[in-house]
């Protein structure tokens, strides 16, 4: 496979992804380049790129940037004066790919939309939430998911059992502890509107914490009496990056994926109780 080809095979079977617009490219890399083993991974971090290098992986697989722009990376990192730091350091990492022969592909559009095994279906499997959402919304990347009715603090313990797995042991909760859930919505990534999940009839939204802020979002929805669950972006699309391992591994011939962990973004630490 071409490194080319395997960015054409995402975007066929993504028909909802404008091949004009999607930040689904080629970053880094020549596209004519042979690929046989790829690691995928959330995040396109230095780390991640020196890994996908010592494996000796031809590709790396992010599912966010790797130049800290959502869009136009190549283009944005060259309009940085170049003794910026931002400027030396994306410098410093194309350099460091090149040199290794690598190539970067971001797989993010079609993996947030991807039907059964995208971002959203493979976050609510983690959380035990099911397989089918009961209700999607228009631009399908917010679900809800019906459970049983419980208090809030007790299904905050439940997903906050679940984060744990993925680096994050403890959630952000917004609403009273008492407050009795049982129509959970879920997003992906920029995609967790509050005034989405309400019109969805969702009574608590799990949202990342790259999509809404407290004096915004998590505010009005406190004012509305709507339970708010913030976890990390990257925990919360850790799922996902394991079913695109599998999938690459099952649908993209000859070609060989390896899933390099990532989880939450930051560890928590506090005082030490005596």
């Amino acid at each position: 496979m071409k490194a080319r080809d395997i960015r054409e095979h995402f975007l066929s079977v993504a028909d909802w992804v404008n091949r004009e617009k999607t930040v689904d490219r080629i970053i880094l890399g020549d596209p004519e380049a042979d690929i046989a083993r790829v690691l995928v991974t959330w995040i396109s971090s230095f780390r991640a790129v020196r890994d996908a290098a010592a494996r000796g992986c031809q590709m790396l697989i992010t599912h966010e940037p790797t130049l800290w722009v959502h869009a136009n990376e190549i283009e944005t990192m060259e309009q940085w004066p170049p003794a910026s730091p931002k400027r030396r350091l994306a410098e410093r990492k194309r350099r460091y790919a090149d040199e290794h022969g690598l190539v970067i592909l971001r797989v993010h559009d079609a993996w947030d939309g991807m039907p059964e095994v995208g971002i959203p279906w493979a976050w609510a499997r983690h959380l035990q939430l099911g397989d089918k959402p009961g209700a999607v919304s228009g631009n399908s990347f917010q679900h809800r998911y019906d459970i049983e009715p419980m208090p809030l603090d007790e299904f905050a313990r439940r997903v906050a059992a679940r984060t744990a797995v993925l680096g994050e042991p403890a959630v952000q909760v917004v609403g009273d502890s008492q407050h009795v859930v049982s129509r959970v919505g879920i997003g992906t990534g920029c995609y967790c509107d509050l005034s989405t999940f309400l019109e969805m009839g969702c009574d608590v939204s799990i949202i990342c914490d790259d999509s809404n802020w407290y004096w915004e979002g998590i505010q009005f929805a406190a004012d509305n009496d709507h339970a708010v669950i913030r976890v990390n972006h990257g925990t919360s699309e850790e799922p996902g990056m394991v079913t695109l391992t599998d999938y690459i591994n099952r649908e993209v011939p000859d070609v060989t994926a390896e899933h390099l962990p990532h989880g939450s973004c930051f560890r928590l630490v506090g005082r030490l109780s005596r």
